[in-house]
């Protein structure tokens, strides 16, 4: 079982939280200006990264916040969490 601490709420079952995605991922700018093979890259091709990463979380059956977790996608230890407008310390 993998706990995810909610700032709010304090630690939980990761099955009361929706993953939400990269937290490192960044809509383009002008994203009119893409192509159409540029945007679906976007939308659909993402890394997989090995080893600590930020990630965001909703604890949508609790507080229903985000949350950004720095967790370790090898071992899925949780380095850190915190508000999603928080910076990372990684």
């Amino acid at each position: 079982m993998m706990l995810l601490p909610c700032p709010w709420c304090g630690p939980r079952n990761c099955t009361e939280f929706t993953y939400g995605g990269d937290a490192g991922a960044r809509r383009p700018q002008n994203p009119d200006a893409l192509t159409d093979e540029e945007w679906a890259s976007y939308v659909y091709l993402r890394d997989n990264p090995r080893g600590p990463h930020d990630e965001l979380w909703q604890h949508s059956a609790g507080c229903r916040r985000w949350i950004r977790v720095r967790r370790d996608t090898l071992t899925h230890d949780v380095i850190e969490a915190a508000p999603a407008g928080a910076r990372s310390a990684g």
